[in-house]
């Protein structure tokens, strides 16, 4: 049977039906009402005003390429100026093959781009060693606990070393749902309630941060990129199997086979959620370390890095903050780029 005509342009046959709506599109109409969707988003959310720098959190995977590649046809309507900014933190035999891709992109569409690492940043930690410390007091899977923070402080530095007013990251709508999942599941009713929109204001002087692809589904993401040819890295990286995210991706598989709209449901949950007064966190203050916003004495990246310098690294993982108060004897002194003002070199 052969595939029936595209029902945007008429001529060209298609070469997909649109997962969310069952429409019937060639490729290249596919990529024309992608773009328009998320230069939809971006406009009526007033996610990136004109004239703003935007630092994009390059990873080399399909989510940030993906970004790259659209805001760089949007920039011109937008009026804004693009920057690449990758983080090594430090993973062998991954990370180094990632961030080939993102100097690939990074040279193809003639963008700047500035690498910042873990090692620099963070007084010596790398992945690998936070592993290899987690690891030894059983708690190998809080990894991606300590990825993920470090990660957002280390885009954030990034981004303010090339002069940047915005920063988007390429989570779209299944990387939301998940999250929202995992709060969920966790009885995280704070980060539930922080969980809505499309990004975050900048309180505290942190800059403002965008998801414009939160709307897109992960197969429309991979879809656009294998009709645009997009270059990008599709590995796993090697702790992520034993991250808690795994179970509520299998979760969300499964809900989204009963309920095909279940992953947009989640992340418009998300959006109408509120707590109740008295279940309300106190208004966020500043580090008492590096400046950072948080809702405690240190925020979470410090806390973290206390930990692992006093070779206790569950300290700022759950129930295990409450130790921070507690004396310890630290590892011998690094400096760290969070108490300093030394510039991180640009690679």
């Amino acid at each position: 049977m052969p595939a029936p005509q595209c029902a945007s342009c008429h001529t060209a046959r298609a070469a997909l039906r649109r997962p969310r709506s069952g429409q019937a599109l060639c490729g290249a109409c596919f990529c024309a009402a992608f773009e328009a969707e998320v230069l939809h988003t971006v406009v009526a959310g007033r996610l990136l005003p004109p004239g703003a720098v935007v630092a994009v959190g390059a990873s080399g995977g399909k989510d940030s390429t993906v970004l790259a590649h659209v805001l760089r046809e949007l920039a011109p309507r937008l009026g804004i100026s693009l920057h690449l900014v990758a983080v090594d933190e430090g993973i062998g035999g991954y990370r180094d093959a990632a961030l080939a891709a993102v100097r690939r992109q990074a040279a193809r569409w003639d963008l700047p781009l500035t690498v910042v690492a873990y090692a620099d940043l963070f007084g010596g930690w790398t992945m690998d060693a936070v592993a290899r410390s987690t690891a030894g007091s059983g708690r190998s899977r809080a990894c991606c606990t300590f990825c993920g923070v470090l990660r957002r402080r280390a885009l954030e530095e990034g981004a303010r070393l090339v002069g940047a007013t915005h920063v988007v990251t390429g989570h779209n709508a299944d990387d939301m749902a998940e999250t929202v999942l995992m709060n969920f599941l966790r009885g995280d009713a704070g980060r539930l309630a922080r969980g809505g929109g499309l990004g975050s204001p900048g309180e505290g002087g942190a800059l403002p941060r965008c998801r414009p692809l939160q709307l897109a589904s992960q197969k429309e993401v991979v879809l656009y990129a294998h009709f645009r040819r997009l270059d990008y890295f599709s590995e796993e990286c090697v702790y992520a199997p034993e991250a808690f995210r795994g179970h509520a991706r299998d979760l969300l598989k499964m809900l989204e086979a009963a309920r095909p709209s279940a992953v947009l449901d989640l992340v418009h949950s998300a959006e109408r959620l509120a707590l109740a007064p008295a279940a309300r966190p106190p208004p966020p203050g500043a580090c008492s370390r590096c400046g950072a916003l948080a809702s405690r004495a240190l925020c979470q990246a410090c806390a973290l890095l206390d930990g692992l310098n006093r070779g206790r690294p569950r300290l700022a993982i759950g129930k295990g903050r409450r130790g921070l108060d507690e004396e310890g004897p630290p590892r011998e002194p690094q400096p760290s780029r969070l108490t300093t003002s030394e510039p991180v070199p640009d690679f």
